[in-house]
């Protein structure tokens, strides 16, 4: 997966389907409107206050997202820290095979307890909600991921329109 994939789709994957796949940064992804953290972690919490009846519970699961968030924070520098390194070592002309092996070994290790966590939280929360709950966030999820997957990325301009063209 491309590093610069949106949180928003992470988040609401992992959130109410399953722990998904690593690999997302907090940046916009090209040619994609996907949000970033700062902007989707606000957004996943309102959802959860107009889904959730109990606002105790509506806190609670609040809490959890954001506590998904730096999981994914976390996992994403420590993916960038296995990239450079792997970087390094390919720019080794006398590098082996079992020295990138091991990089990858200890990236993978990475990612799965990071998916690992992430996929508790996700059943923690799912525990707290009802069903009906579950379903109404979901829905409520997918429809805005849909929403800003139709948006153009910041910056981007119409068709036939180029920064240069004055118009």
């Amino acid at each position: 997966m491309n590093h610069a994939q949106g949180a928003l789709v992470r988040l609401s994957i992992v959130l109410l389907t399953t722990a998904g796949g690593s690999g997302h940064h907090q940046g916009r992804r090209g040619g994609h409107g996907e949000p970033t953290f700062q902007e989707v972690v606000p957004e996943v919490k309102q959802l959860v206050e107009q889904n959730v009846k109990d606002p105790e519970k509506a806190t609670q699961v609040q809490a959890m997202v954001q506590d998904i968030a730096k999981e994914v924070r976390k996992s994403n520098q420590e993916v960038r820290g296995f990239h450079e390194q792997l970087a390094s070592l390919n720019a080794d002309y006398n590098a082996k095979p079992d020295q990138f092996l091991k990089i990858l070994d200890g990236l993978n290790n990475t990612r799965m307890e990071s998916a690992m966590k992430i996929l508790t939280m996700r059943f923690k929360i799912k525990e707290m909600l009802t069903a009906e709950e579950w379903k109404n966030l979901n829905d409520a999820m997918i429809k805005v991921r849909q929403e800003h997957e139709k948006k153009p990325p910041e910056g981007a301009m119409p068709h036939g329109v180029s920064p240069s063209s004055g118009y």
